[in-house]
């Protein structure tokens, strides 16, 4: 199933949630987390980019700036 980008936009909030949880409190746990949940938002862009023909690179880059950078979106 083909994610949307309001999916990939949740998937790397949760990549960036766990990778702040790690650099709070680095652990093995809090690391592997943050991989996984990494793991999982780069499957999805693959996935999501191959489904639209476009390139992986602009989707991830689309995703990330959402979430990083929220207040671009408004202006």
């Amino acid at each position: 199933m083909a994610h949307t980008f309001e999916d990939l936009v949740n998937l790397e909030r949760l990549a960036e949630q766990a990778r702040a949880a790690y650099v709070a409190a680095p652990s093995d746990d809090t690391r592997a987390a943050w991989r996984d949940a990494a793991d999982t938002f780069q499957a999805a862009v693959v996935e999501h980019a191959a489904a639209e023909g476009t390139s992986r690179y602009d989707v991830e880059m689309a995703a990330k700036r959402a979430v990083r950078h929220p207040e671009a979106k408004a202006a």
